[in-house]
């Protein structure tokens, strides 16, 4: 093992050591010996399989079978999800092969963050995770499940089924994807029109154009955002089976690896007496394993934020420092839309999971000896999914990348280091993405321009107000400000902007989309402006530097002049109202602060941090 990772892990575990020790005495406690329907009274049972045939009635009535619960994000409406429509059947007759039962436990909403992006929907979006999770506990809580199966795929939906998972950490998990849109326009294509539009030079029927052909069908959105982020973490973890999780929907392959996933999980509970609950399973080591792949791959920067909410729920502590450490131990070894030209498809194509797992293991980059769905060890990981006569195989994946202008080789990486730096200064800590960032983009010292709305600063650029050097600060996007919405209509006007030769930067207490890039931007500020965090006080002209080079965030401002200035007061403007925004009240006044997981669920004392 990299000295540099033990050295991280270890500090992790020492940190998490009471927290964690609490956590496995209650999943501990909640475990059975036997069926858990076997703690129920008559009158429950009877509901809990009233809807069930006949067959899967006499099975629940005794306690030698498995009950399998099926958790799905389904929605006709999202390309990612529209595939889970046909798994429920497929994955009850699985287990009744296997002669257990299987039921539908409950379904969580899913909503699309390229649908709300700069729409008042996208105010719920991160408060939709902790929503997912309760949703999913209740699905959880009728105590009749040995196991379970969790159909999700995009930005808060996996995290959302991990945070409730490892809540119910007794029970066998297993994470079933639904893989990934063919390829459509080249994402450089799509990224230049959009910055045609922003500069006025084409029309909303060209950009509509431009858009529907990139996402054009059923299946996730193929850029390396935090959708496909969340299936390359779920894999590394072991949750998922090996190099499930990009292969297309609707193939014959997929369907066979969905079989294979609700056979998996039978195999995994108390009856099978191989019994490997999910928060056992995962621990600080496979939660390491996570924040490496995602920094060697330059995935998106909301898991900064997602791996911290949900190694809490298992009574493990990270804190951004842990990311920085290990970006600073990691290279940089893909190139995936917006760290690159390709996209998930290309990856997969030049070798994908298999290859990426090999490369990892053989620098000694991954913790090998983890517990997976799949056995002990990630070597199996190492292997790829075929079809060979009709049947599933696993068979071993190519040593070389198909392309190495996707794939690299941690000897010769794209980067040295896994492209995320934590920035720290007078106001604040935040999360900076190096690996897209071109060559003198990572430092820039430039008077600021303020804004409080995304669209405020779309407007002046429109205007052409911000034809200059600065830095744009961004405030009362955070958490308990606005529930954190992502700010993705700041980046065709910043890009354009640095094309014309401009340098800047932005300064936000909010977040980014998983798909920016060029324009250096430190994200997640942490205190939030509405917390009395100091870029609350920053006006039109102070200079600010955000050097990712050195790690520096700064308001260069006499201090005693800051002393005297009062704090900005939000302006709430109607973002409380409309698109069911107002019920969100209590949920937005809870969450945490980003390095804590932006999380209503979990409140982590400072002590513990």
């Amino acid at each position: 093992m990299n000295p540099k990772i033990t050295a991280i892990t270890d500090r992790i575990i020492e940190r998490s050591k009471a927290t964690r020790a609490a956590y496995l005495a209650k999943i501990d406690n909640a475990k059975s010996e036997t069926v858990h329907r076997a703690s129920l009274s008559c009158g429950n049972l009877a509901h809990g399989f009233a809807a069930c045939g006949k067959e899967d009635k006499s099975k629940l009535r005794g306690i030698n079978h498995s009950d399998i619960a099926i958790i799905s994000s389904y929605n006709d409406m999202l390309s990612a999800h529209q595939p889970y429509e046909t798994y429920p059947q497929i994955i009850k007759q699985a287990v009744t092969e296997t002669g257990g039962v299987a039921q539908f436990a409950g379904g969580v909403p899913a909503m699309c963050d390229g649908v709300t992006q700069g729409q008042p929907g996208m105010d719920l979006s991160l408060m939709s995770r902790d929503v997912i999770a309760m949703s999913t506990a209740v699905g959880l809580s009728h105590n009749m499940f040995d196991g379970a199966l969790m159909l999700g795929i995009c930005d808060k939906i996996v995290p959302g089924l991990l945070i409730s998972s490892l809540t119910f950490g007794h029970l066998p998990t297993v994470f079933v994807p639904a893989g990934p849109m063919p390829s459509g326009i080249p994402n450089k294509e799509k990224a230049r029109v959009r910055q045609q539009y922003a500069k006025g030079e084409i029309g909303k029927e060209e950009l509509l154009a431009a858009e529907s052909a990139s996402y054009h069908s059923a299946g996730t959105c193929t850029f390396f955002g935090t959708a496909n982020s969340n299936q390359l973490v779920v894999e590394v973890m072991g949750l998922h089976l090996p190099g499930a999780s990009f292969i297309a929907p609707n193939t014959q392959l997929r369907e066979e690896l969905t079989k294979a996933a609700a056979r998996q999980v039978t195999r995994l509970t108390q009856q099978s007496g191989n019994y490997l609950p999910v928060g056992k399973m995962v621990d600080e080591r496979s939660v390491v394993n996570a924040i490496v792949a995602l920094l060697a791959t330059g995935g998106s920067t909301n898991l900064t934020m997602h791996i911290i909410a949900f190694a809490r729920a298992a009574g493990i502590i990270i804190n951004f420092q842990d990311f920085n450490d290990l970006s600073d131990a990691v290279p940089l070894i893909t190139r995936i839309y917006p760290n690159g030209h390709a996209d998930i498809n290309h990856f997969q194509e030049a070798g994908g999971m298999a290859l990426l797992f090999k490369e990892l293991l053989g620098a000694g980059l991954l913790h090998e000896d983890v517990e997976t769905i799949c056995g002990k060890g990630l070597t199996r990981y190492t292997q790829q999914p075929v079809l060979e006569n009709g049947q599933l195989k696993w068979v071993d994946s190519v040593d070389v990348s198909g392309d190495p202008e996707v794939i690299a080789t941690t000897e010769l990486p794209f980067k040295p280091d896994g492209g995320l730096k934590v920035l720290k200064g007078n106001l604040g800590t935040s999360v900076l993405k190096t690996s897209a960032l071109r060559e003198g983009a990572q430092v820039i010292k430039a008077p600021a321009v303020v804004f409080e709305d995304q669209h405020e600063l779309e407007a002046a650029f429109k205007a052409g107000e911000l034809e200059k050097d600065f830095v744009a600060v961004v405030r009362f996007q955070g958490p308990k400000a606005r529930g954190m919405p992502e700010l993705h209509k700041l980046t065709p006007p910043l890009g354009v902007l640095q094309d014309k030769g401009f340098k800047v930067a932005l300064v936000t207490d909010g977040r980014m989309s998983g798909a920016s890039g060029k324009v250096p931007a430190a994200i997640h500020l942490c205190p939030e402006a509405l917390d009395g965090g100091l870029i609350a006080k920053v006006q039109n002209g102070d200079m600010i530097m955000v050097d990712g080079d050195s790690g520096e965030l700064t308001l260069l401002v006499d201090e005693h002049e800051l002393e005297n200035r009062t704090l900005a007061q939000f302006k709430v403007n109607g973002h409380h109202e409309g698109m069911g925004r107002e019920i969100f009240g209590f949920m937005r006044q809870s969450l945490s602060s980003a390095e804590t997981g932006a999380c209503s669920l979990f409140h982590i004392l400072d002590g513990e941090q």
